[in-house]
């Protein structure tokens, strides 16, 4: 039985004793990519890639001049582009796209030493909870086959979560990040907006996407955000500010005051036994000395709503440049432009993206764009300054990830409104443009996880990643 590592740090002792080396864990992780196949997490692996970059990094070890990141083996999602290599976003339409450049937070990797070894498998074009919606098919639950692993970047979990790699990005623009996080067991963090360069994430919702880490470790989720964070002169929404040293301040040095929203925990929807340990956890904080107060947010029943209605509108207009004419699939059967634009995107796309853009064109309609688009703008500038004089007054707030732990595969899909409830807890974050961050703090006894989520203040990560590392030290 080969030897699985859980941490930058393990696989970094382990070098150093000679125990491994980085050629050595990329075999190791395309073994395992091949035994667990049946999960579909992997669309594509990039042996000879990781193989070259692990023997470099081997060298740089050997003659001390490794990056910070060196000894992690990496898989990114199919909606973050590696130059001269297939980026599809898991749809038809982009099939046989090889991306031109690479996303700047792949740059970024790669030159602190990380290894790439595939790109995963997810719900396409990021849009879904349970990624059943790839043109390749559902990505399956390592713990459960018979479940989903969450969505959109199932691929992205079920890759850390089954030992296929030590971390891996997603993106997250409702909950794709923390609620596959909760289902699989792991850490996962969505930064606040602007934290991290979108430039090289194919888009569905501008104002919303981030490109956010899973690992098993908070440590090593602290240390993939210290590389990719920071400005970009590619993208003007990436915030200038300085990235704090993440990885050397995670220690917890002062008793919090925290909050949770009553009715986000008093729902007839919440899984009895996540309700319970998530006040077994409030307890247990107060009985260490911190405050817990409950509180109200009256705009739990808007969250929902205002998040499709603005996405869907920014998904209708970011997915027309894919029309049959710029780029990727083309329809075979069309015989004039109507027909290669109507067939082109008719084909190409899955039925859950067409929704969606159809869902987005209406709001953005002259007829319904001031009833629908315009008033969730101003819905979603209300949740912000709620949320925002929340934390003003609180220093996280607590929440579950998820209602309940991962569902049966195809049991929602007959269901639209049940799969769009999926992100009731994790649309406020991203609304709000705040971080926040899954944590695998729960154990049901239907033998499957679920996660606690911890929401911050805009662009404290560093206080963020201090109180989850705290939290998986003394809840557990």
């Amino acid at each position: 039985m080969e030897k699985v590592y859980r941490s930058l740090n393990e696989v970094r002792e382990a070098i150093a004793s000679g125990e491994t080396n980085c050629v050595q864990l990329v075999e190791t992780y395309l073994n395992r990519i091949e035994q667990h196949k049946h999960l579909n997490a992997f669309l594509e692996v990039f042996t000879g890639d990781a193989l070259t970059k692990a023997k470099e990094v081997d060298g740089k070890i050997a003659n001390g001049t490794a990056g910070k990141l060196a000894g992690m083996v990496m898989a990114i999602k199919d909606n973050i582009c590696y130059k001269n290599h297939h980026v599809s976003a898991s749809s038809k339409i982009l099939e046989g796209f090889e991306s031109l450049f690479s996303a700047t937070a792949v740059e970024r990797l790669l030159a602190e030493d990380a290894i790439i070894i595939g790109r995963t498998n997810c719900d396409e074009f990021a849009m879904g909870s349970s990624n059943e919606n790839s043109a390749y098919g559902p990505v399956k639950n390592a713990l459960d086959p018979t479940k989903v692993p969450g969505g959109s970047s199932g691929g992205s979990a079920v890759a850390v979560q089954a030992d296929l790699c030590l971390a891996s990005l997603g993106s997250d623009t409702g909950g794709s990040v923390r609620q596959p996080a909760s289902f699989c067991n792991l850490v996962g963090l969505k930064p606040t907006y602007g934290r991290v360069s979108r430039w090289g994430l194919i888009a569905y919702a501008s104002s919303f996407d981030q490109i956010g880490p899973f690992a098993h470790d908070v440590h090593d989720v602290a240390a993939i955000m210290e590389v990719i964070s920071g400005g970009d002169e590619f993208d003007t929404t990436c915030s200038k500010r300085e990235v704090p040293q993440l990885t050397e301040n995670l220690t917890l040095d002062k008793k919090l005051k925290l909050t949770y929203f009553k009715s986000y925990i008093e729902n007839d929807g919440l899984d009895p036994e996540v309700k319970e340990r998530f006040y077994e956890i409030v307890g247990q904080l107060q009985a260490q000395g911190h405050t817990v107060e409950a509180s109200e947010f009256e705009y739990l029943d808007y969250l929902v709503p205002t998040y499709y209605v603005l996405t869907t509108a920014e998904a209708s207009s970011n997915l027309a440049r894919f029309d049959g004419i710029h780029y990727g699939y083309r329809s075979p059967n069309a015989v004039d432009l109507e027909s290669t634009y109507k067939l082109s995107r008719t084909e190409g796309f899955g039925r859950e993206v067409k929704r969606r853009i159809m869902l987005g064109t209406y709001v953005l309609s002259a007829g319904f764009y001031d009833a629908y688009y315009a008033k969730g703008q101003k819905v979603r500038r209300l949740i912000k300054e709620k949320t925002e004089s929340v934390l003003n007054e609180y220093d996280y707030i607590l929440t579950p990830t998820s209602p309940h732990t991962p569902f049966e595969l195809g049991k929602q899909n007959d269901d639209q409104i049940k799969m769009y409830l999926e992100d009731i807890y994790t649309a406020q974050a991203p609304l709000a443009g705040i971080p926040a961050i899954s944590l695998p703090l729960g154990q049901h006894s239907n033998g499957l996880p679920f996660g606690v989520q911890v929401m911050g203040k805009s662009f404290d990560e560093q206080g963020l990643l201090a109180f989850s590392a705290y939290l998986m030290s003394n809840m557990n």
